[in-house]
């Protein structure tokens, strides 16, 4: 674990953290926004976005003091310890290295670049900065998520076998920067797909890939992004992965799934369900709780918020995000096996 660096601000440990928002689309509006203006422990004190009257809209509802239409002058406020990344997919890596340069810390909606390689110079700018970033795979912070992993760590059910997930969405209007790949980086699993993948990955403990193979389909012909895909890796360790990702379903309900497969058992989310093999029998141990005062989509990120404001605060260990590394590489390989249409060794 890498050691975290001496803050250069004053009285940081002590004052909230002051964070500047680069991005009002909509996952800022829809979890960023509503977190931001009620998380302890933090001030947001600057909004930026390209959109400039919608940006100044937004500031002004949630009393934001500063509205900028460019990172630029966003970083030059002396008073901001760190940013909040939620623009396009293809500008998170100029704009985590532009923070980065700037001695901001960065927390950083997935992905943290389109490419292995962005990443790797998103990791070695921030080592040279002495500055943390964080990625915000929110899915690891969900409650649900959290009990299932503490099942595996302890090794309750045994040797994991596998993980079989997958997202379900119904047909929207194609427009906007998701649907043309070189801003969104693919379609509908870069979209689904990505976020199963590092959780999947994250719940194993990130065992070595090693085939790919994986089948897609445009609707719309070659060059367009894809509208689903199907997907199957096989690991070191006998563990395999699958991921069933479509966001032109046609059906009676949009599905969201994610079910680890054991020796002894066995764990699904939404909700979580844990069966345990006792005494020669299937025995459902799911822990059991309070209903949830919040959808757990809102708990993820506000867990998510308050994680990265210790972190900047240094009330919480600091662990660069390398693994995001073997995520995209993953990824990588899956559209080329896609692409290709044939088996992909790594």
């Amino acid at each position: 674990m890498a050691e975290s660096p001496v803050s250069t601000k004053d009285s940081k440990a002590t004052k909230d953290v002051r964070l500047g928002l680069v991005g009002a689309g909509a996952i800022a509006q829809l979890a960023h926004l509503p977190v931001l203006s009620k998380i302890k422990g933090a001030q947001l004190i600057a909004l930026c976005d390209n959109d400039g009257p919608k940006a100044s809209a937004i500031a002004e509802r949630l009393k934001v003091p500063d509205v900028f239409t460019d990172i630029e002058d966003l970083l030059e406020l002396d008073q901001v310890d760190a940013v909040v990344i939620a623009t396009p997919n293809h500008l998170h890596e100029p704009h985590v290295l532009r923070a980065l340069k700037s001695k901001v810390d960065v927390l950083c909606e997935r992905p943290l670049s389109l490419t292995s390689r962005g990443v790797d110079r998103i990791l070695a700018a921030a080592k040279q900065a002495g500055r943390k970033v964080v990625v915000g795979n929110n899915h690891r912070f969900r409650s649900d998520v959290q009990q299932l992993y503490r099942f595996l760590q302890g090794g309750e059910l045994g040797r994991l076998i596998g993980v079989r997930s997958g997202q379900y969405q119904f047909a929207t209007s194609r427009t906007g920067w998701r649907f043309r790949r070189p801003e969104a980086g693919g379609g509908a699993f870069f979209e689904h797909g990505y976020p199963l993948v590092d959780l999947a990955l994250w719940v194993a403990d990130f065992p070595e890939p090693v085939r790919v193979s994986a089948h897609m389909d445009r609707a719309r012909g070659a060059g367009t992004v894809e509208d689903s895909m199907l997907v199957h890796v096989e690991c070191a360790g006998g563990i395999s992965l699958s991921f069933d990702v479509s966001w032109s379903y046609v059906g009676q309900e949009e599905r969201w799934w994610f079910e680890v497969l054991s020796g002894r058992g066995s764990a699904r989310l939404a909700p979580l369900r844990v069966v345990k093999m006792l005494n020669g029998k299937p025995t459902d141990v799911s822990p059991s709780g309070a209903a949830a005062r919040e959808s757990v989509f809102l708990q993820s990120y506000r867990a998510e918020l308050a994680h990265f404001i210790a972190v900047v605060n240094e009330t919480t260990p600091y662990e660069p995000p390398d693994d995001q590394l073997a995520v995209i590489k993953l990824m990588e390989a899956i559209y080329k096996a896609a692409e290709e249409g044939k088996e992909v060794r790594l």
